[in-house]
């Protein structure tokens, strides 16, 4: 008998869900108006993208520390 309660209460949420997302869906598309899918505006060009390398310079070190410890 435990399963057929947990069947039918499984079943109930999962319509119950459906049916919110459902609502949703309407509540949204009633919202937009359908002439503002009619009127586009122009498409911009492509912009165009250009490679560029940074000139590589090579870096100079000053000469090794020397580090004396403690005796």
């Amino acid at each position: 008998m435990g399963i057929l309660y947990l069947f039918l209460t499984f079943l109930f949420c999962f319509i119950l869900v459906h049916l919110i997302k459902l609502a949703y869906i309407g509540i949204k598309s009633l919202k937009k108006p359908a002439v503002a899918e009619e009127k586009k505006p122009a498409p911009k060009p492509e912009p165009v993208y250009y490679i560029v390398e940074k000139k590589r310079s090579k870096k100079t070190y000053s000469d090794p520390k020397e580090i004396k410890f403690k005796k």
